[in-house]
């Protein structure tokens, strides 16, 4: 399912932004304290695993084999969600989507509150909040991937410093999306400043609920704006 991109008068675009913000959170989360891992970033992961699988000390292949394969998870799962909402107003489907990745990161929290970071123990709390939050990452970006909003994607930023550079006005273009792509960067920076902060000062349980508190307060007000009783196409 494809919902109509964002105009000058969606929401949308102030609804990524903010969950760009929560990315850089939930990767403070994982690396800062589920070890070298990343749940938000797979191409990050890649490269762990990659380190990984040369021997090299201090990175392991469970950890990043098990984000790579919760993210898969959830991504396959929200596109048959995506599927199964087209043509119903697309405030359904981001509700019910924050609802779901939501739910995640709180039950992570859960878990997180009887997890020790300094030992990483026990090996089934660190597993599962990879998982947990792993698969709503995943879900969250093949959401997001179906939005088509240009230039925010809440996660990858490769692409968006790329266009920033080639498109500016230094190289002989028109700047365009300058400020999206500014606002995309500078929301994830802010994020894993608050959550490195979080992290270290009090544990994984308050940035992990923050997450799913702002994702779902975002997607709710995003949700009362006309332009989300569209429907949604597939």
């Amino acid at each position: 399912m494809s919902a109509p991109a964002a105009t000058g008068n969606s929401p949308l675009p102030w609804l990524l932004i903010l969950l760009s913000v929560t990315t850089g959170l939930v990767d403070a989360v994982s690396v800062l304290g589920l070890g070298k891992v990343f749940t938000a970033n797979m191409t990050g992961n890649v490269v762990f695993l990659g380190f990984a699988a040369a021997g090299t000390p201090g990175f392991l292949v469970m950890p990043a084999m098990t984000a790579l394969a919760s993210f898969l998870a959830g991504a396959l799962i929200a596109g048959r969600v995506g599927r199964m909402l087209a043509g119903r107003p697309m405030r359904h489907w981001l509700l019910a989507a924050a609802l779901f990745e939501t739910s995640l990161f709180w039950i992570a929290a859960i878990i997180a509150a009887g997890f020790d970071v300094g030992a990483q123990a026990p090996a089934s709390g660190l597993y599962a909040i990879i998982a947990l939050t792993g698969f709503a990452m995943g879900f969250r970006n093949a959401t997001v991937r179906q939005l088509k909003v240009p230039d925010l994607t809440t996660t990858v930023l490769t692409l968006t410093l790329t266009g920033l550079a080639a498109d500016s006005s230094l190289a002989g273009g028109a700047n365009t999306n300058a400020r999206r792509r500014i606002a995309s960067v500078a929301a994830i920076l802010l994020g894993a400043a608050i959550g490195a902060v979080m992290v270290t000062q009090s544990g994984l349980v308050l940035p992990l609920v923050v997450v799913g508190a702002l994702v779902l307060a975002g997607t709710a007000v995003c949700a009362l704006h006309p332009v989300a009783a569209t429907p949604a196409a597939a």
